[in-house]
């Protein structure tokens, strides 16, 4: 089994935390194993997260177990409405009210980490940048914004919708979209995680119980890459056959399948196995 993508082992250990907050150290050596990661490596990470209170360590070598502290394990939920929200938009079932959600700021320099923190914030929530300090989305997403403004100290923050945007003179919302998102670069991401979850299923039916769970991190971790920078445009305003859909289709049935081979009680796991459910019994 060839696995292709690059996993930090930092997030390795975290994928492995089960559902009573413990990592079996040996399940966690074995599949680190198969990534090509030392036995030395994971130690080292292990021995950081340790002392960043992330985890306890019972326990020596390969016998030993992890214990996510209550801190990390509320870290480590994904966030399962934005992945509703995309298998939703890929069904045709949450489209677009036309509607653009813009977002102004202005943080003086003596508080630049303040202002740098709410600029990462709304770029994390899939804001495109129109000039300094004004973003974009086509999603609402004031009560987030507001919440992280307030969490950072800041208060010069401005909120506004409109259904008439214009940029450089584009006005067609694929223009506009086109413009302000990086699409190509996301459609190369969507592309990679297309193959992964293709491979896959071609790789499942051979697969050991290390394997398995190897298939199921990697397939994770290639899911987050793609999916971490992605807007999660509505489909409105994607050019049409968008990869992206094609590639979470993949990724269900990729994941249907890993979860009928009976994967190990894993909070990751878990809870992509509980959104691809919801996907099946609404189709």
């Amino acid at each position: 089994m060839t696995i292709s993508t690059e996993i930090p082992t930092r997030t390795l250990v975290e994928s492995l935390v089960r559902e009573d907050a413990s990592i079996d150290a040996g399940e966690l050596y074995d599949v680190a194993a198969a990534l090509g990661m030392s036995d030395q490596q994971v130690r080292l990470c292990i021995k950081r997260l340790v002392a960043e209170g992330q985890f306890s360590h019972e326990g020596r070598g390969r016998k030993a177990v992890l214990r996510a502290t209550a801190e990390m394990r509320g870290a480590l939920e994904p966030d399962l409405e934005y992945l509703r929200l995309m298998y939703a938009q890929d069904r045709g079932q949450a489209g677009w009210d036309g509607v653009w959600h813009l977002a102004a700021f202005a943080v003086p320099e003596s508080q630049r980490t303040a202002r740098d923190g709410l600029r990462d914030a709304i770029v994390g929530l899939g804001g495109a940048a129109i000039q300094g300090g004004l973003y974009v989305s086509a999603h609402a997403w004031e009560g987030r914004i507001r919440s992280a403004a307030q969490e950072l100290g800041v208060s010069g923050l401005t909120t506004a919708a409109t259904v008439d945007l214009e940029v450089g003179g584009s006005t067609e919302p694929r223009e506009l979209a086109e413009r302000l998102w990086p699409l190509d670069r996301l459609a190369a991401g969507h592309e990679r995680l297309l193959a992964a979850a293709e491979s896959t299923l071609r790789a499942l039916p051979s697969a050991d119980a290390t394997a398995r769970v190897t298939l199921a991190v990697s397939l994770v971790a290639e899911f987050d890459r793609a999916h971490d920078p992605d807007p999660l445009l509505p489909p409105e305003l994607l050019p049409r056959d968008w990869i992206g859909a094609s590639a979470r289709a993949a990724v269900a049935e990729s994941w249907a399948a890993l979860d009928s081979a009976v994967l190990p009680p894993i909070r990751l796991f878990r809870w992509y196995a509980d959104v691809v459910a919801d996907i099946t019994a609404t189709t």
